[in-house]
């Protein structure tokens, strides 16, 4: 889509909107064009369900109630979101009281509204939103509100009616297909919404489409679409003709024009779930930009759920940022090199990732070294100035400050003291076949390179393990341990050689 000229509008005084407000999710098409057994609105962005989207989104109006209407996919779709993780900053508060309407017979997305219509009062606002629309944002939503409310007055789309008003979230594009029109009249009022399918030749040549979201009055909108009727080329009820029936009790329907297309982009297919996809991406590239981050390519990352930041962070191309199931914290002056993914961890400051590292629920003090090619694992608790190298594995370990793991280095259920060097290849046998065991290495012990430490094992302070040792008894405090077998040369040996079968 082509982007609109940008607006600047002015924030709303939350006093503006009086009504208590009820939102409308609509989330029972079945999705056909995404050939998938999947529902639609679970199909997932940046990780989570597209519905989970717009659900944290309603969320953040603070609205008196969401009710989600529901069809395809039944229960599963209820039961997937309850269990969805939430994308919503710290300290946002409790979500919005939520209820379930199930549309048995998908007729439209009048008939849908309807369904929710005698769970809300007379006084509030209906807004209603689209599962599959995961990209508007509240100050659009907000602004859209204050229309309704003040039906237009003293903005570009005016209106009347005070708080009896309607409004419409429009936008103008390049390429309008697929989307209902706005037709107007020679005032520029609207008149109606006219569905692309019932579309005349004249109304396909209009750019100004309709999103579908709306704003209007509980008590007028029950009215509405109870008079709605399905002579139409789809056979439904549509939520957009009761545009015209505003217009025929003399009420006028203000608009407001996205000033952003893609927050409007509804998800039909494989196609535009990547467009959207990255979009997100985008956003959260540029937001983090704004913070002071330097993003080597904002085209090649992606960003997820809860991700804090200091001061001249530095991501280089195709770094994953996962704060799905916790927040990614990054210290001052962190760097990520190239194809590294961090998740549901702390990185402190001044450290530096090289490439193609994986951390998940890793704690990682200030001023170490990691990688490339590391893999921190869940319960790696990792101290200041330490050094990781290439091809080494942490699990469910703590590594004291300043000590080394070589490269090609595993180590396990093991706590490392300060100090210490592990040198390459070395590994702590921690799993007999049946249980876990832990190995203990204290302060400014070293390790030889290609030693086997079977747990469970405990290496004293200042020992030094020979390399290539086998340890499977405690290796004492400060002094020379060795576990290898005597090396022996075979005189007159000759390697086997292949025999011709007969």
């Amino acid at each position: 889509m082509r982007k609109a000229p940008r607006r600047v509008h002015k924030p709303p005084p939350r006093s503006a909107v009086t009504a208590p407000l009820s939102i409308v999710v609509l989330a029972a098409g079945a999705g056909r064009r995404m050939q998938s057994d999947l529902p639609k609105v679970l199909q997932p962005l940046a990780g989570r369900p597209l519905l989970a989207h717009v659900l944290d989104l309603a969320d953040s109006l603070e609205p008196a109630a969401v009710h989600v209407v529901y069809g395809h996919g039944g229960e599963r779709v209820r039961e997937c979101i309850e269990g969805a993780k939430t994308d919503a900053p710290p300290g946002a508060g409790e979500r919005a009281a939520r209820h379930w309407v199930l549309q048995a017979e998908q007729l439209g997305t009048g008939h849908a509204v309807r369904q929710a219509m005698p769970e809300i009062a007379d006084e509030h606002q209906v807004l209603v939103l689209y599962g599959d629309v995961p990209l508007l944002r509240a100050q659009t939503l907000r602004e859209l509100c204050a229309l309704a409310t003040t039906g237009g007055r003293g903005r570009e789309a005016a209106g009347r009616g005070g708080a009896d008003g309607i409004a419409l979230l429009t936008a103008l594009l390049e390429e309008p297909a697929g989307y209902g029109r706005v037709v107007r009249d020679r005032r520029g009022a609207v008149q109606s919404i006219v569905e692309e399918s019932d579309a005349g030749a004249r109304e396909r040549g209009i750019r100004e489409i309709n999103s579908g979201v709306l704003v209007a009055p509980a008590r007028l909108l029950k009215q509405w679409l109870a008079q709605l009727h399905p002579r139409n080329a789809q056979g439904e009820y549509y939520l957009t003709d009761v545009a015209a029936l505003a217009v025929r009790h003399r009420l006028r329907v203000a608009t407001l024009a996205a000033s952003d297309p893609s927050e409007i982009l509804g998800i039909n297919d494989r196609l535009q779930l990547a467009q959207a996809e990255a979009e997100y991406r985008r956003r959260r590239a540029r937001a983090l930009m704004e913070r002071g981050v330097t993003i080597i390519d904002p085209m090649r990352i992606d960003v997820r759920g809860t991700v804090q930041t200091g001061r001249d962070v530095v991501l280089d191309v195709n770094v994953v940022l996962d704060g799905l199931d916790g927040p990614v914290r990054l210290g001052d002056g962190v760097r990520l090199g190239p194809n590294c993914v961090v998740v549901n961890s702390a990185i402190g400051a001044h450290t530096q990732v090289h490439a193609n590292c994986v951390m998940v629920g890793a704690d990682i003090g200030e001023s170490c070294s990691i990688g490339p090619f590391t893999r921190l694992r869940p319960g790696a608790q990792i101290a200041g100035g330490v050094h990781l190298g290439n091809f080494v594995e942490i699990k469910n370990s703590e590594i004291g400050a300043r000590s080394k793991v070589n490269h090609l280095s595993y180590v396990g259920d093991t706590t490392v003291g300060s100090g210490v060097n592990i040198g390459a290849g070395t590994v702590t046998a921690n799993y007999d076949g049946a249980n876990k065991w832990r190995t203990r290495i204290g302060d400014d012990a070293f390790i030889g390179s290609g030693s086997m430490l079977v747990a469970p094992v405990s290496i004293g302070a200042g020992a030094n393990v020979g390399a290539g040792s086998t340890i499977t008894a405690d290796a004492p405090e400060g002094k020379l341990t060795l576990a290898r077998a005597r090396q022996v040369t075979i005189e007159g040996w000759q390697r086997p050689r292949k025999t011709t079968k007969p």
